[in-house]
């Protein structure tokens, strides 16, 4: 690394299994902008380090003993919003990836990703990108699919019912979190863009499709996200409900 260049991208790896977790660090520090600054083997460790360390990223398991790796990616990004979390887990259940994204992570990759999905991921972050692999967006996408069908069927009640309230932590009520009101309808050229973020291109990856300058991407991604009240661009994923 040569004077002027950014630092090193600071990285937390929190995972219970010792191989895994080592071999993960081996690979970032063979990378010359990439550094790790510490280890954890279960969510309460993860969340300690994140508060003492304040690390640019976290490589986040799910499964982990003590605390889970949903509950301290929740603790981490309401006490750390610059701290950004890469999901990297085997657990590709619909219901553990809406979890995930509903608890703040910004990425989301199955540990069978490519050594260099890995990598260009965490320098995706580091820009303010986020990214799911496309098997993880095609779920997305095909449960807002789901969810804007059933949207127009409303469920029949028996005579005399009134409505009934969803318990705070039922499924129901989860999904319900994920919703989001559309104040402004998309234009045709931002649908293509939104397509091309749920496959989980970069900015530069979309410019070259749409034949736009990635400048432009950028400004379409930012109204994109206005429109539909979102923050990152994985919650564009989850708040979209078109295919």
């Amino acid at each position: 690394m040569t004077t002027g260049d950014p630092p090193p991208i600071r990285i937390v790896i929190a995972e219970d299994q010792a191989v895994v977790r080592r071999g993960a660090a081996l690979l970032f520090s063979m990378e010359p902008d990439m550094e790790v600054v510490a280890q954890a083997r279960n969510g309460a460790e993860a969340v300690e380090l994140a508060q003492l360390l304040h690390p640019d990223v976290i490589v986040m398991d799910l499964h982990m003993p003590v605390k889970g790796g949903v509950a301290a990616t929740r603790e981490i990004t309401r006490a750390l919003p610059r701290t950004q979390i890469l999901v990297l887990t085997t657990l590709d259940d619909d219901e553990t990836v809406f979890e995930a994204v509903r608890a703040g992570a910004h990425a989301y990759l199955l540990k069978d990703a490519e050594e260099e999905e890995l990598l260009e991921t965490v320098r995706a972050l580091r820009r303010g990108e986020s990214r799911l692999t496309p098997q993880i967006a095609r779920k997305v996408m095909d449960q807002f699919r789901r969810l804007s069908a059933s949207d127009t069927s409303p469920a029949p009640q028996s005579v005399g019912d009134g409505p009934r309230d969803e318990a705070p932590g039922s499924r129901a009520a989860a999904i319900g979190e994920l919703k989001a009101p559309v104040t402004d309808a998309l234009t045709e050229k931002e649908e293509k863009v939104l397509e091309h973020i749920c496959a989980g291109m970069s900015n530069r990856q979309i410019a070259q499709a749409l034949f736009l300058a990635e400048g432009t991407v950028k400004n379409y991604v930012s109204r994109i996200m206005d429109k539909l009240h979102a923050n990152t661009r994985t919650e564009l994923a989850v708040r979209s409900r078109r295919p």
